[in-house]
């Protein structure tokens, strides 16, 4: 299992960041050490003092492809869930102003946490889902899927055309605007639609 993951997807997330709002998908990796299932509690690194929240719609691949056109793209994903791309960001801006890759800042240790995933057909519309992040209770993330600047079809697509996908690899989907520091004693809580999937604690 792998972890593809989608940048600036959201144009006043790339805004926020002073990015460029992308004319073809951003793609960074995480590896599957990177995951943290069933709301365990994320420890909070030494090697970042600022690590970020980014809320993210996320598809699981459901079958083996290459090459795959966006027509049938729907077809390699029967499952979404929530999840949490943490970026050191400070670290990340260190590797960007030198020009070097993200990884450190990216794929550590525990830095996607995940929800329980559900059937993509409980939703009426994939382009209309509402999800948010609360810090604390206060709601700090909040986005809908119309936003998007690269469909779901279309980031399978194009991802597909350099690296196979197979059945249980993970597509973050990108993050809306409001990304945020976290620290020791925060607890997380992330909705997709009025469900809350994501509960858990800063240590």
């Amino acid at each position: 299992m792998k972890i593809i993951a989608v940048g600036r997807n959201y144009a006043e997330h790339a805004k926020e960041l002073n990015n460029p709002v992308p004319a073809v998908p951003v793609i960074f990796m995480k590896p599957d050490t990177a995951v943290l299932k069933d709301n365990k509690p994320f420890y909070h690194p030494d090697f970042s003092q600022e690590i970020h929240h980014e809320i993210e719609i996320v598809l699981k691949i459901s079958k083996e492809g290459k090459h795959i056109s966006e027509k049938f793209a729907g077809n390699y994903f029967e499952e979404i869930g929530l999840g949490v791309d943490f970026t050191a960001r400070d670290l990340q801006q260190q590797h960007k102003e030198k020009g070097l890759p993200w990884e450190l800042a990216k794929a550590f240790d525990n830095s996607a946490p995940i929800s329980n995933f559900f059937s993509k057909s409980q939703f009426s519309d994939l382009y209309n889902l509402n999800f948010h992040l609360e810090v604390n209770d206060q709601t700090v993330q909040k986005g809908n899927t119309k936003d998007l600047i690269f469909s779901f079809e279309r980031l399978i697509a194009f991802i597909s055309q350099y690296i196979t996908l197979k059945k249980g690899d993970l597509i973050f989907t990108g993050t809306p605007h409001g990304v945020g520091r976290v620290k020791i004693g925060d607890r997380l809580t992330g909705y997709l639609e009025n469900e809350k999937l994501l509960d858990f604690e800063i240590k």
